[in-house]
């Protein structure tokens, strides 16, 4: 497996802002520091989509920066492309980063100025910057709007803008932070169809998207990260951390309403009626567990209309993952 991204160790705290009354009373008084990142290892393959999930303040932002050379780790090694972040000459022709930060752009410009202007700072040829730009404002779907001043784009077409030029200069690696996070349902729809068929499927990008967005990850990623506290709680694949902290297999059954109490080798995790129906969620050890399930409730003579497998839910390991975070660490302080 070829990597695009490598992180090792990485340690990144930052100084915490002082009141004007702190500056005042305690003039000399020694600053707080606030850990950011505490020990981040991170693979990234080429070609994948890679989730970084996590609550507001996790570490998601300054990862990026990190690997974007925005920001120095205080400790470990960061590699992109194969090459060391500290060297950032090297690596920013590497990647194409995308941010919801629209005060990067000059709003007095239009699209295709504003991205004329950051062709010549990514070192694209001066030949080529106006055929590489009519081609990623089609792309975009930008063409029509291509004349106007930035500041009359809505939010959708703004952040349109934003990943035409991470492109400019055809990066194989896109950083992307939460880049659906001011949009609307229908924009945010587009912008990850975009993702999906353009970046992935035809250009083969790598990409790293951070988001709080759980569904955005499950459409998108093949293989997510939980950051809670500057840490990486678990990484692998969104059905392997879907069953995060899950002791055994579940299923959900819908029977006749009214049906009677329903006892057997198996836990119920929960029983409702609605709609006239009875449905449970059943949790069983194995396979053998599941056959012996089976066969209590079809002696019992209880009215069987359907049973799916639970392969788990996203949104509910992401909830474990960080009460367990929480547990962890009030123990140890």
């Amino acid at each position: 497996m070829n990597l695009a991204i490598e992180a090792r160790g990485i340690e990144k705290t930052f100084i915490k802002k002082r009141s004007l009354r702190e500056l005042l009373t305690r003039p000399f008084g020694r600053a707080e520091r606030i850990p950011a990142l505490c020990g981040v290892d991170v693979e990234v393959a080429e070609g994948e989509v890679f989730g970084l999930l996590g609550p507001n303040g996790a570490g998601k932002t300054t990862l990026l920066k990190i690997l974007s050379c925005l920001v120095l780790p205080d400790s470990g090694t960061a590699k992109v492309g194969g090459i060391d972040t500290r060297h950032e000459n090297r690596v920013k022709p590497q990647i194409g980063l995308v941010h919801s930060d629209e005060r990067s752009f000059y709003w007095r410009l239009t699209a295709k100025e504003n991205l004329r202007f950051f062709a010549r700072l990514y070192n694209v040829s001066g030949s080529r910057i106006d055929a590489r730009i009519h081609e990623l404002l089609e792309r975009v779907d930008m063409i029509e709007a291509a004349e106007r001043p930035f500041s009359g784009y809505s939010s959708g077409m703004k952040q349109r803008i934003a990943i035409a030029r991470a492109l400019l200069h055809d990066p194989p690696i896109i950083l992307m932070d939460e880049p659906t996070r001011s949009l609307d349902p229908a924009a945010a729809l587009a912008l990850r169809k975009f993702i999906r068929e353009q970046l992935l499927a035809r250009d083969g990008k790598t990409i790293v998207l951070a988001t709080h967005n759980l569904h955005e990850a499950e459409t998108l990623a093949h293989r997510v990260a939980i950051l809670a506290r500057g840490k990486i709680r678990e990484v692998g694949t969104v059905a392997q951390v879907s069953r995060w902290g899950l002791t055994g297999r579940r299923y959900r059954l819908e029977l006749d309403a009214g049906t009677q109490e329903i006892r057997g080798p198996f836990e119920v995790l929960s029983d409702e009626q609605t709609d006239g129906r009875r449905k449970l969620t059943l949790q069983v050890a194995d396979d053998t567990g599941f056959e012996r399930m089976m066969r209590t409730l079809l002696d019992s003579g209880v009215g069987l209309r359907s049973c799916d497998r639970d392969e788990g839910d996203l949104e509910q390991a992401f909830e474990r993952i960080l009460d367990a975070d929480k547990e962890s660490e009030s123990s140890a302080s």
